[in-house]
């Protein structure tokens, strides 16, 4: 397996040259160079309205083609035909929601995660818009010892599948336990059982924004129905990019856009003004970056050496919070506290107990002691911190450090020297 050669990424992005330790990178990542330049170039040269015919105009559209294509390799997609843009992983995720209000029948359910809740929301405001159910694929505790050590299992999700299951909508990675979900086996099972009990249409969406900068993901393979995440969060810039799968694309979705336009078989239907086409050339910069990472010029052995890399800087973190003098401090780590494959570098923890110590002024030492950026709260997954037992102050929430594959050991080694000095 071929390794990162981590000062060649490093000289990637602008950014990281001013010494600066980035730990919050699952709110969003640094951009690489290719992205910027890209769109300085579309701004300078070929910012113009989408679809003329005049030879400026012929250019821009062939870069936001380019940038759709750039998305359909991300995803893997069959089709360019099935992928497109958006201004915000929630925001798309809302346009699905609200082109599928004719295909919803009262009584139909839902199937959703405790996650972020730009996956969740619009599933539950669908829900009440047309009378539907909703359950919850809830993560389980894994650990006696820690209650707070989560883990969403295929176990508890088969239960909920029945006869009406018409959507399940899961996360391919959590922003908060830093789990990768099996998602693959996820979906075959989730598919099976619904086969068994003559479910009519079940169509599968997949929040992957947490999910893609640490690993390849994969539409057709996984047998799935739609899928988001977000280029910045992808070392790209602010926009999402959406996959819909060509029969629920032209079966089940109703245009949300302008009514003369003819986009009935089109992503087009789900982008009502269109995307930023600045960002969406940029997105084009994406691929041939994470490209580069390996001799062999493809994604898949791209992520693998991320994935490799990643767990260097998962090991020493996540062994020293979930070392026995930190549980005996208070430390409890929220999500699983093994180092392995089924883990990216997105750790959470709280310090409870008789000398517990507020997420934020943990945060704040950090902020003290400058040169690196963690933060603390809910992160946007909301319901999950909310239900956590023993209960936890959701706006203080916990701790989160979520580092990628272009950080460092020694930017790991750096935060654990200040949690020493706190937590000593």
């Amino acid at each position: 397996m071929a390794t990162l050669d981590i000062e060649k990424v490093r000289a990637s992005f602008p950014a990281l040259k001013s010494g600066y330790i980035y730990g919050d990178n699952a709110g969003g990542s640094q951009t690489v160079q290719g992205v910027i330049d890209r769109i300085t170039d579309y701004l300078s040269n070929t910012n113009v309205q989408l679809g003329a015919d005049y030879s400026i105009g012929a250019l821009s559209n062939q870069r936001v083609a380019d940038g759709s294509a750039a998305a359909a390799v991300l995803f893997n997609a069959a089709s360019v035909e099935e992928v497109g843009y958006g201004p915000s992983s929630t925001m798309v995720f809302e346009n699905i929601a609200r082109a599928l209000d004719d295909d919803i029948q009262p009584g139909d359910e839902f199937i959703i995660t405790e996650e972020h809740e730009a996956n969740n929301g619009p599933w539950k405001r669908l829900a009440v818009r047309r009378d539907a159910v909703l359950k919850y694929w809830r993560p389980t505790p894994t650990d006696p010892e820690n209650p707070y050590s989560l883990a969403y299992k295929i176990d508890d999700l088969i239960p909920l599948v029945s006869a009406k299951t018409r959507i399940a909508a899961i996360s391919g990675c959590s922003n908060i336990l830093g789990t990768i979900n099996p998602v693959e086996d996820a979906v075959k099972a989730l598919r099976e059982r619904a086969k068994e009990l003559g479910a009519k249409k079940v169509e599968i969406s997949v929040d992957c924004v947490a999910y893609a900068p640490h690993r390849r993901i994969d539409v057709q393979k996984w047998d799935i129905d739609f899928c988001v995440f977000a280029l910045y969060k992808i070392y790209g810039a602010h926009n999402a990019a959406f996959y819909v799968r060509a029969p629920a694309l032209h079966g089940s979705l109703t245009s949300i856009a302008h009514h003369f336009l003819k986009v009935h078989t089109k992503p087009y239907k789900i982008q009502p003004g269109g995307a930023g086409y600045e960002l969406v050339y940029a997105a084009t910069g994406v691929v041939p970056y994470l490209q580069s990472l390996t001799p062999e010029n493809n994604l898949e052995a791209s992520f693998n050496a991320i994935a490799a890399h990643e767990q260097t800087l998962v090991k020493p973190l996540l062994g020293f919070l979930a070392d026995r003098k930190q549980f005996e401090r208070g430390v409890r780590v929220v999500g699983l506290s093994k180092s392995d494959l089924s883990r990216v570098p997105t750790i959470s923890f709280v310090v409870v107990g008789q000398n517990a110590i507020k997420s934020k002024d943990i945060v704040a030492v950090f902020d003290t002691k400058g040169g690196i950026g963690i933060r603390y709260g809910h992160f946007y997954a909301y319901t999950l911190i909310d239900n956590l037992t023993p209960k936890l102050d959701v706006d203080d929430g916990v701790v989160r450090i979520s580092f990628v594959h272009y950080n460092t050991v020694g930017e790991v080694e750096r935060v654990i020297s200040i949690l020493k000095e706190i937590l000593d």
